[in-house]
């Protein structure tokens, strides 16, 4: 059987559900979200949404933040776009219910209320627009009270599409469709509530997979990402773009019950400063921003460290405020390192840098459309240009809302032109031949090996030979899976796998292409950046 949708949606953060809200006026739309609809990054980010609301602010200016952090590879015209798009719609958010911090003005309307607004790392002027430290599950709670009332939206929770149904030569829009019009017409999915495969028919395909934090062995994301929609999209011949500027938070709660708890960027905007063993501050050394520089800059800094001390882990100290104050302002951290003994308002707090943020991805243009005809992207699975070489803190959900809202207007014009004509006919999933798995260690193992190969070979600091040994070891493990693959039947945790494997391979390849240092790539042996030859994007297209 055929599932027939308008709209087909694959992920359920911001830009997944923001799409999915607006697109579903003009047609059925189908949700697939491989656990609970809840489950994403976006319900992870602390910090906020950067947005210019104060007067002290201006589009300029964070525009200009924003090309000076992505270190050169910022698309300029792009980045006007998504930061002149941004105070729009954040207040679409707040019309649909979402909740923001506010505050008392003291400006020229004295005692009017208006948004609060908090600075963080690489920002010249306060614009973080945020809900204490839960902005993320705050905005996506809103997304998913609104989506689930929607009669033309269908959530099926607990499904992973496997490969995109890509069709080089087809009768799609009453015409022949041939191998120079290359067309994405749906997904197959796993069921994982029946162990079933299903075939999904789509007149638009949008992918809101999230990132692939999951493909190093420390990470601030959710179990989920593992580059789904990079993979998949790559695998149906989309061009991927940037995949060697992995942003490492610098600051990752250290601790051996806490699992992927971030200490967002957010508390060194209030003052907190980064000090040592000894309690010896040392951003001062490597930045004239000092806590406040960007990412890139304050992540080396904690690795070089670390790798100075031989100890575990730096410690972030903002014990200097009012006790009031950070529970206030904190609620969430305070309460989660309060349980594990640490109290913040009296003690430092222990922090690693961890894989935080993809800023490659499928290459998009604004209105999030692909190289694939049908087939749109947005958010962190996306690279759109916006965040060149370094993301700018809290830049994210302002890419993920303005993209995802591009989508929707361009997705329907693409729908409101093909919506009269048949679907694409194609074959339903096969596994005819394959057997159940009876060696479940082969997909354990393949991906311990992955996270551990990335972090020590492929993270924050690396080097030619390093990257070498990772792209043989890599090479080999996905000859293993794709024999596993074609040998037994698929479960979701050989999807992930994967779709992990494809991530890394991509990954160290525009890393080994990249003869220079630049952003988040830092290569000892390049340690400059190289204007000359590579002040350009790093593209990978598979070949046939």
């Amino acid at each position: 059987m055929i599932h027939k949708t308008d709209f087909l949606v694959i992920g359920s953060g911001v830009a997944g559900l923001n799409f999915a809200l607006k697109v579903a006026n003009y047609g059925k739309v189908t949700i697939i979200t491989k656990k609970d609809i809840q489950k994403s990054n976006t319900a992870l980010a602390q910090g906020g949404v950067a947005s210019v609301f104060s007067e002290l602010d201006s589009f300029d200016l964070h525009i200009k933040d924003t090309l000076a952090a992505g270190d050169g590879l910022c698309n300029e015209k792009i980045a006007k776009i998504i930061v002149q798009n941004g105070p729009e719609r954040i207040k679409e958010l707040i019309a649909m219910g979402t909740s923001f911090n506010m505050e008392t003005s003291q400006h020229k309307k004295k005692g009017k209320l208006k948004l609060a607004l908090g600075q963080e790392g690489g920002h010249s002027r306060k614009r973080i627009v945020y809900s204490y430290d839960l902005t993320g599950k705050e905005i996506e709670d809103a997304f998913v009270k609104h989506v689930k009332n929607h009669k033309n939206i269908t959530i099926l929770e607990n499904n992973i599409a496997v490969n995109l149904i890509n069709r080089s030569t087809s009768i799609r829009s009453g015409k022949i469709v041939t191998n120079h019009e290359n067309y994405c017409c749906g997904a197959y999915v796993l069921d994982n509530n029946t162990g079933k495969i299903k075939t999904f028919a789509a007149r638009i395909t949008f992918l809101a997979t999230g990132g692939a934090g999951k493909v190093y062995l420390y990470t601030s994301n959710s179990d989920i990402a593992t580059g789904d929609g990079i993979a998949i999209a790559y695998r149906a011949g989309a061009s991927v773009a940037n995949l060697e500027f992995v942003q490492f938070h610098p600051t990752c709660l250290f601790h051996p019950s806490a699992k992927n708890f971030l200490i967002s960027e957010a508390v060194r905007g209030e003052g907190a400063i980064l000090i040592d063993s000894k309690g010896k501050r040392f951003m001062d050394k490597y930045s004239p921003d000092k806590e406040l520089a960007c990412r890139d800059v304050v992540a080396r800094a904690i690795d070089t460290e670390l790798k100075i001390s031989g100890k575990d882990s730096v410690f972030l100290d903002i014990s200097s405020r009012e006790t009031n104050f950070i529970k206030k302002r904190f609620p969430n951290i305070y309460a989660k390192c309060f349980e594990l003994g640490i109290d913040i308002t009296k003690e430092p707090i222990p922090v690693v840098p961890a894989a935080h943020y993809m800023c490659g991805g499928v290459v998009t243009d604004v209105n999030s459309r692909t190289d694939i005809k049908g087939l749109y992207a947005a958010g962190e699975t996306a690279c759109t240009g916006f965040h060149g070489a370094n993301r700018l803190a809290s830049n994210s959900l302002l890419e993920a809302l303005v993209c995802s809202h591009r989508a929707f207007v361009s997705a329907v014009k693409e729908f409101e032109s093909i919506k009269n004509f048949s679907f694409v006919e194609f074959v339903n999933w096969d596994d005819t031949g394959t057997s159940d798995s009876d060696e479940a260690i082969v997909v354990s193992h393949n991906w311990d090996e992955i996270r551990r190969l990335m972090w020590n070979y492929v993270g924050i600091v690396r080097s030619d030979k390093r990257l070498s040994r990772a792209l043989r070891r890599i090479k080999n493990i996905l000859k293993e899976i794709d024999e596993y693959y074609w040998n037994f039947k698929i479960t979701s945790d050989l999807i992930e796998l994967r779709n992990l494997a494809t991530v890394a391979e991509l990954i160290i390849k525009s890393a080994i292409k990249r003869k220079e240092s630049r952003g988040l790539h830092y290569n000892i042996e390049y340690p400059e950046k190289d204007d000359k030859n590579w002040l350009k994007h790093t593209i990978l297209k598979k070949q046939y």
